[in-house]
């Protein structure tokens, strides 16, 4: 993988920006979409300084990895990920070559698609104030990072400004209809079960997920990244406690970092010093290890 980072790939790539994300960028490339994965790195809603090395690569690449381990659950929005392909579009393939993914063009369904088998982050602070998730009752008596007697699906509707919003299936079947929240549910219950299963086996917990979804001629299709650490929350099983804030395997170095400062999380953020950025890569790659290997 290509150590240098990446902030964005706009001088590298010869095709129209369609939309630039807090990390994902979106070509245009007619038939297709070109997605480039992005080194940024984002906390309490800010794109941070510098870039972390390594990062977008990562993402890519399991992306990637879990999309073909999927595909007989279901189908996916992947079309390549060779750079070669794409011939002069790309103008430095040897930066660009892992984080790359030409996919097809989908309509996206705005529900985020969560499933926790956990209850830890948001899920625990809405279960201290009222024992339910999204509106599902749970057993009284929890504790914080609990395995729940089953994983829930809580999805969440998503604002294109500002936080996506957690929502009860029920609102769920309004916006996209019965039958569809029906297939949504099912689907990321599924996948999720998959996953779970597979990251045990390599001594790590899935905690939860977000998945997204979207129609290509009415059928349902995966889309956009899944399973990595930017969309999941992935315990180390060796760092599994209850009622403490477990280090997750992901960009916890920085959210520590930021949360041990005197920053007000209203304005930008200074510089992540080195070391910061540095074991940030370190887990990136830690976690792509654990899972491919």
């Amino acid at each position: 993988m290509s150590s240098q980072a990446v902030s964005t790939a706009v001088d590298y790539v010869d095709a129209p920006l369609l939309y630039k994300g807090k990390v994902r960028e979106l070509y245009d490339l007619g038939e297709h979409y070109l997605i480039v994965v992005t080194d940024r790195i984002s906390a309490f809603d800010y794109v941070l300084e510098p870039p972390v090395p390594e990062k977008g690569n990562v993402l890519n690449r399991l992306s990637a990895y879990w999309f073909k381990l999927t595909t007989d659950l279901i189908e996916n929005h992947v079309v390549h990920t060779d750079v070669e392909k794409l011939g002069e579009v790309i103008k430095n393939k040897e930066l660009l070559k892992d984080r790359i993914m030409v996919t097809l063009k989908a309509e996206r369904i705005d529900i985020e698609c969560v499933v926790r088998g956990y209850i830890t982050g948001g899920g625990w602070r809405q279960y201290e104030l009222n024992g339910a998730i999204n509106g599902i009752q749970l057993p009284e008596g929890l504790r914080k990072n609990d395995k729940l007697p089953e994983p829930i699906f809580t999805p969440a509707a998503k604002n294109d400004v500002g936080h996506d919003e957690d929502i009860p299936f029920e609102r769920m079947q309004e916006l996209v209809g019965r039958e569809l929240a029906d297939k949504l549910k099912a689907k990321s219950l599924e996948l999720y079960g998959f996953a779970r299963d597979y990251c045990e086996e390599r001594g790590i917990i899935l905690a939860d997920c977000k998945l997204e979804f979207g129609l290509i001629d009415g059928e349902l299709i995966l889309i956009d990244e899944i399973f990595t650490p930017d969309a999941s929350r992935f315990w180390a099983k060796e760092n599994y406690a209850l009622d403490i804030e477990i280090d997750s395997m992901d960009k916890e170095p920085v959210r520590s970092y930021l949360a041990g400062t005197d920053w007000d999380k209203n304005s930008q953020p200074d510089p992540l010093p080195p070391h910061v950025v540095e074991e940030t890569t370190r887990r990136y790659l830690n976690i792509y290890r654990r899972l491919t290997e």
